[in-house]
């Protein structure tokens, strides 16, 4: 299976909330008027879109249409895949220009942020590049275990100290050994701690500086691992973690579990940070970078 069929067959849930919601507004309605834009927003609140960009979408779909003068249900159907397509904007990969270049990778526990460093770090590998990861997730028990499970498994070396060691110290260490070994992207997990935003600042902040200062010049990219099923709350995590970390881009993770996979709409329309990977899978090869327009495409496609 191709992964643009993964990514249909993972969004199904979805569908069948947000876009059999719109199709059944659409045989039901006689006319496009104030009772249809009414029932569609609160279609689209339903489906998790949350209250904004719901009212994002319906004001700009009453622009459309009355521009357009469109009546045809199947054309409203493509005007409101249009603005969704728009509003999630240009796609943005990864800047991996310079050597090494750097991702560190944030998010609460039980986003996915282990699994999805294995199966970056595999899709890396397999791009032909040199991969280390650097176990800055001192704070959690387990957490350095899994990681060097999923290193294993995807052939990426890893740099780890113990449990409750300095977490900048890891990323320093780490630092040193990719220019010795001539590392090509280094992946640093970080602990999840929201609960103590001037601490993770603090942590990032210390990171940040010694990558800059091991690599001046490198490219960093401060990815936030966004759990799917969570909903409106993910926007939320996003927000909060946005206040302490500048964040580059977003990786969303267990789309395949959820029929909240509409969500990447309001991240993108009112975070204005890129999606730039997701996950649709339990597979380590289940990572992809996020294409909008396969995202709308799939969605839609009957």
């Amino acid at each position: 299976m191709g992964f643009f069929d993964k990514l249909k067959a993972g969004l199904s849930k979805t569908k069948s909330s947000l876009v059999e919601g719109i199709n059944s507004l659409l045989s039901g309605s006689k006319a496009i008027d104030d009772d249809f834009y009414d029932e569609l927003e609160e279609t689209l609140i339903l489906s998790d879109l949350g209250l904004k960009t719901s009212e994002d979408i319906v004001s700009k779909l009453r622009a459309k249409v009355k521009a357009e003068k469109i009546s045809d249900p199947d054309a409203v159907k493509q005007a409101i895949k249009d603005i969704i397509a728009d509003m999630l904007g240009e796609d943005k990969p990864l800047d991996l220009s310079t050597k090494p270049s750097v991702i560190l990778v944030i998010g609460v526990n039980g986003a996915g942020k282990t699994t999805t460093i294995g199966k970056l770090a595999y899709k890396l590998i397999n791009e032909g590049k040199k991969v280390l990861v650097a176990a800055a997730d001192t704070f959690r028990a387990a957490a350095i275990d899994q990681l060097q499970v999923w290193c294993d498994r995807a052939g990426a070396d890893i740099i780890k100290h113990s449990e409750g060691s300095d977490p900048a110290s890891v990323v320093y260490d780490a630092m040193d050994a990719a220019k010795s070994r001539d590392v090509d992207v280094v992946i640093v997990d970080t602990a999840g701690r929201l609960h103590t935003k001037k601490n993770l600042m603090q942590e990032l902040s210390k990171i940040s500086k010694i990558v800059h200062t091991k690599a001046e010049g490198c490219s960093l990219e401060v990815l936030i691992a966004l759990d799917a099923t969570t909903g409106q709350n993910a926007v939320n995590q996003a927000r909060e973690f946005n206040e302490v970390a500048d964040i580059t881009g977003i990786i969303l993770t267990k789309l395949d579990s959820t029929s909240k996979g509409g969500i990447v709409i309001p991240i993108s329309n009112e975070l204005n940070i890129p999606v730039k990977l997701i996950t649709v899978g339990e597979k380590i090869e289940d990572i992809q970078p996020f294409s909008a327009k396969d995202f709308a495409n799939a969605l839609f496609e009957s």
